[in-house]
């Protein structure tokens, strides 16, 4: 079985993940109907673990594909994702030192900004 759809994962459906270059990497993923939230928007509890994956994903390969945790995530909520849109993450690997990972990702729907995010890994 795939690593990505293992546990928890296997709920988030068909993100696609690349490495661009040192850096950089992006993903990408469909919103469906079951990452709405009440109001028909997509949950932010969805962006939050597509941010936490995409980031955590490029801190895995930075730490020389040795497994990594998350210490802290900060997300802001810019805009709404919408209903079958395809989301494209950008991800940046700002600092790697022998222990820790810092991240920052962008995410965006297909004609605006929906969140931006920073976080911390602990390389294990």
């Amino acid at each position: 079985m795939d690593e990505t759809k293992k546990g928890f994962m296997q709920n988030i459906g068909d993100l696609s993940f690349k490495k661009i270059d040192e850096t950089n990497y992006e993903f990408r993923i469909k919103i469906l109907e079951n990452f709405l939230n009440t109001g028909g928007i997509a949950h932010g509890g969805f962006i939050a673990t597509i941010a936490d994956t995409g980031m955590g994903n490029a801190a895995h390969i930075t730490a020389g594909n040795k497994r990594c945790v998350t210490i802290n995530l900060d997300i802001k909520y810019i805009s709404a994702g919408k209903l079958n849109e395809e989301i494209l993450g950008k991800v940046k690997v700002l600092k790697k030192t022998n222990t820790l990972v810092f991240i920052s990702c962008e995410i965006f729907g297909s004609d605006k900004i929906i969140a931006s995010a920073s976080g911390t890994w602990k390389i294990l």
